[in-house]
């Protein structure tokens, strides 16, 4: 079979394999639209997760299903399904922990593209389909599944890490595909006011639509001082971190009242630490609570979240703004998603409605 790959740091092309094999708990998919993330940006080109040869790309998609496992009972061949970026071994002692998500060890729930092919392939192989799978419901385009793979779930979770509250003032920092999500999930769970960190108009606009109330632009000074400005010098209940690098830390925690909660849920793809200013982080006794969070992956919340869409309780449409229709579009999306032009937030690769 035939798939998109990283070569190894800073190089990527085309190759052949082997068309994967199934398990008898495991399903084999044939993608049907897939998505470029910025994860894999930070994979290929910055080498974020270490040095991978020849390993397909790609963890954002949904699919259909073309063979499945002596075991498996719920997915039969032909099924639209969705497809989770995470696929957690759900037999684990961390999943019966209640982090699916490490499955394995730190972050192996997160396996395509990763320790595993990922979904830039004519096939790719599911683990445990029966938990990970969810059939795409009717009504949801291939094009908006894709962005239940991982931006919602992503973009929810920090949500749920911040611990989002009725009535909460929430600070959302960076507005691209997951940061947009977070605005959304932020307004499901109640906030009164959201302020969004970006700069970009297709992003302001789209977070507004969200439900965004006000901006702050990085380049008009320190986000912390825009913020304690606009909120009378009491700082945010929640914040929200999408985007941004290690020194992002130290803006979020500045800008948090006592008592408050940051969620993260960027993926850090350089740098050594992460920084905690001392002072404002009450010498240590603060309150301010600090929860960094992989995405829970599996079939239940995937079928929530495919609820809220095909219910009409959430809009995706507006994230993907660059959409391809051959499979060999996959370099030219991936490509630009490093290039990240003004107008974009999303790109995807449609292969079939």
């Amino acid at each position: 079979m035939k798939g998109y790959a990283m070569l190894k740091i800073g190089e990527s092309g085309w190759i052949e394999k082997e068309r994967p094999s199934c398990g008898p708990l495991d399903a084999i998919c044939r993608p049907l639209a897939v998505a470029i993330c910025t994860s894999d940006v930070h994979t290929l080109w910055e080498g974020a997760i270490g040095d991978r040869h020849n390993m397909i790309l790609g963890h954002e998609g949904c699919a259909e299903v073309v063979e499945v496992g002596s075991l498996v009972k719920d997915f039969k061949p032909g099924d639209r399904v969705l497809v989770p970026a995470i696929t957690p071994d759900w037999n684990s002692l961390e999943a019966q922990a209640g982090y699916s998500m490490h499955s394995g060890g730190m972050l192996s729930g997160w396996k395509f593209s990763n320790f595993k092919d990922g979904v830039f392939g004519e096939y790719f192989h599911v683990n445990d389909a029966d938990g990970n799978l969810a059939h795409l419901p009717e009504g949801i385009n291939t094009v908006d599944a894709c962005m239940l793979s991982d931006m919602v779930p992503t973009g929810f979770h920090g949500v749920e890490l911040a611990d989002v509250q009725f009535g909460d003032t929430v600070l959302v920092i960076g507005i691209g595909p997951v940061g947009l999500m977070a605005v959304a999930g932020a307004r499901l769970r109640g906030a009164s006011r959201i302020i969004a960190v970006g700069t970009r108009k297709v992003c302001r606009e789209a977070a507004t639509f969200y439900g965004a109330d006000e901006f702050v632009g990085y380049r008009d000074g320190s986000i912390e001082e825009q913020v304690l400005a606009m909120t009378g010098g009491k700082g945010v209940d929640r914040v929200i971190v999408a985007g941004g690098n290690c020194s992002t830390f130290e803006s979020a925690v500045k800008s948090l009242k006592p008592g408050g909660k940051i969620g993260n849920v960027n993926y850090l793809g350089s740098g050594t630490y992460v920084n905690i200013p001392r002072v404002e982080w009450g010498v240590g006794m603060g309150h301010k609570q600090i929860n960094g969070g992989l995405m829970p992956g599996g079939r239940l919340r995937m079928e929530k979240l495919g609820a809220l869409v095909a219910s009409g309780k959430l809009d995706v449409s507006p994230l993907a703004t660059h959409v391809f229709n051959d499979f060999n579009d996959i370099e030219k999306a991936l490509f630009l998603m490093r290039d990240k032009p003004a107008d974009l937030i999303k790109p995807v690769v449609k292969l079939s409605d």
